[in-house]
């Protein structure tokens, strides 16, 4: 027999999706009760084991422990929904899964075929989704890197050096440093040196500061490209690079980059 006042518990960090979802659910589902409303993964966890409710709304992303790791440890209690801004989740882990999922922001079209879900279940004991729940976190997981790649900067990798008439694309690979003057900045590779117009403020924007430290207000230089530091008699941090006969200066204000000297 279907159960005339089933429980809820929604769990989402923001409070304003808690409230969109909770007035959504009166409006699809009146005889549903909330019984308890969480911020985070672990409020979740400790809610539904104090009030046992039949259902869990988990949002995916949430502070500290999100739904994904909340659902493992209370799936075999309650039936599982999971709320979640990105679609990568829903088709790839939920569309032929026994886990329920709604996007944010939610809608009451939406809500009707998940309610309608949920009435047919909860005669049934909750699945065993734990080999879902392990596709999900491993999904989770790649798509967190695929965002964290994306976001990365793309860092100058091409140098345009104008030579008389022809243009030399210049590896920022080749490059064992940049100094500029007035006018120009020089580039450096071990075999020659080219001139280009670009300052060197605009280059250290451009390039990954991981590869090249400045370490004169003329002089930029990559890292890889040092064989060693000295200091002379006047207590000058001097660079020996790889490929080039001549000694490039640190001065005061940048000696901080090679604090063991």
């Amino acid at each position: 027999m279907t159960q005339t006042h089933p429980t809820a518990l929604i769990a989402d960090d923001e409070a304003p999706m808690r409230d969109q979802l909770r007035a959504r659910l009166h409006e699809a589902w009146p005889e549903l009760r909330i019984v308890a409303e969480a911020a985070n993964g672990v409020e979740a966890v400790a809610l539904a084991r104090e009030h046992a409710p039949d259902i869990a709304f988990l949002d995916i992303r949430m502070p500290g422990m999100g739904g994904i790791d909340a659902a493992r440890q209370i799936y075999a209690q309650c039936h599982i929904v999971f709320a979640t801004a990105y679609d990568q989740y829903a088709v790839e882990a939920f569309e032929h899964g026994a886990i329920d999922y709604l996007l944010k922001p939610v809608t009451l079209a939406r809500l009707d075929t998940t309610v309608a879900r949920l009435r047919r279940q909860l005669d049934r004991a909750p699945q065993d989704i734990g080999a879902q729940l392990a596709r999900l976190a491993q999904l989770g997981e790649q798509l967190a890197g695929q965002n964290q790649a994306a976001a990365r900067p793309a860092w100058l990798r091409w140098i345009q050096a104008q030579s008389g008439n022809s243009l030399r694309m210049v590896s920022t690979r080749e490059v064992l440093f940049f100094q500029s003057d007035d006018k120009y900045t020089r580039v450096q590779t071990a075999t020659a040196q080219h001139l280009i117009r670009k300052t060197l403020k605009e280059l250290e924007e451009e390039l990954d500061p991981d590869e090249f430290w400045r370490i004169h207000r003329s002089t930029l230089v990559r890292v890889d490209a040092i064989l060693e530091v000295r200091r002379d008699l006047r207590g000058r941090q001097m660079l020996r690079l790889h490929g080039y006969p001549d000694e490039l200066e640190v001065s005061r204000n940048h000696g901080a980059l090679f604090q063991q000297m």
